[in-house]
């Protein structure tokens, strides 16, 4: 499937590299276009953009943290969600937790490179939000009023239900 958009090969390992009938198997293949069910970096993707995740990246991008002060720092994320959340980071190479050996041990959690570059471009995106946060309001409160005034009143009867 080389030359399709969003598709690389990875060469073949040798046979002996695989077990049994895998070795004449099709070729692995990296999907790499976050459209496509089986893009490898969608679970990442679905990670990242998680509230959670995007807000403790964002307060990473600020600098190291110790879990409670992180937790403090997002506020509303429960200890559990965090935790889970902290642990989904580390595994997709975005977050490092350190252990440090004073008595008593204290865990600070940082970005790797990779986690520094998706957070600066989530701190755009936040920063664009927040900038804009106020024309966002306006044209939510704008739709809220039209789709109230296409509502019919309780004691009507529309005509799709006659």
């Amino acid at each position: 499937m080389d030359g399709y958009p969003g598709v690389v090969s990875i060469p073949d390992p040798e046979p002996a590299d695989l077990p049994g009938d895998r070795a004449n198997g099709p070729p692995q293949e990296l999907v790499t276009d976050v459209f496509a069910r089986g893009c490898t970096s969608r679970a990442s993707f679905e990670v990242v953009t998680s509230k959670w995740a995007s807000l403790a990246l964002l307060a990473l991008g600020e600098g190291s943290y110790r879990f409670n002060a992180l937790r403090r720092r997002v506020e509303g994320v429960s200890e559990k969600m965090l935790s889970q959340t902290l642990q989904a980071l580390e595994r997709d190479g975005m977050v490092t937790r350190d252990v440090v050996t004073t008595i008593p041990p204290r865990v600070e959690y940082g970005l790797t490179p990779l986690g520094e570059q998706v957070a600066a471009r989530l701190r755009a995106l936040a920063d664009l939000l927040e900038a804009t946060a106020a024309e966002a309001a306006g044209a939510a409160r704008d739709v809220d009023a039209a789709r109230a005034a296409r509502r019919p009143l309780p004691n009507e009867t529309s005509a799709a239900s006659l």
